[in-house]
């Protein structure tokens, strides 16, 4: 992956292309054919994944007891992401692990930017269920 692309995503926009350079040497191409699932929720992850081309599906199950019946194993989309989105995203950044403390700081850094966003949405996500969910219980 070119010094450039990898700067195009945004835990990597602030670093230099030095400091870029040890990325790229450990920077691989993976392709995943469509509907493959390669990340799955409690496995430990060890990778950052940039999503160059494509579209990908965060789902997450949403286990429910029925009582007697069983358990519901049914699956909730949580975000769709696309290539196309500036910046590109990424995901799987939880599993960062870094030797070099300056880069490392830049890059954890702009991580933190990043799941702040994401805290932010997630919470306008759990008000708009909650207010569905009184809307439905009120009927």
């Amino acid at each position: 992956m070119e010094i450039t692309q990898i700067k195009q995503f945004s835990i990597f926009s602030n670093i230099s292309d030095e400091e870029i350079k040890y990325f790229q040497e450990i920077t691989k191409e993976v392709k995943i054919s469509k509907g493959d699932i390669f990340i799955s929720e409690g496995n430990v992850g060890d990778s950052i994944y940039m999503l160059v081309e494509g579209e990908v599906e965060v789902n997450q199950a949403l286990t429910l007891s029925l009582n007697r019946k069983g358990n519901d194993n049914r699956e909730k989309a949580l975000i769709k992401l696309n290539s196309n989105q500036t910046p590109p995203p990424l995901f799987g950044e939880m599993s960062i692990c870094d030797a070099h403390p300056s880069t490392g700081y830049k890059v954890m850094l702009a991580l933190c930017r990043l799941l702040c966003r994401r805290l932010v949405n997630a919470n306008e996500n759990v008000l708009k269920l909650t207010t569905a969910f009184s809307l439905v219980l009120e009927r």
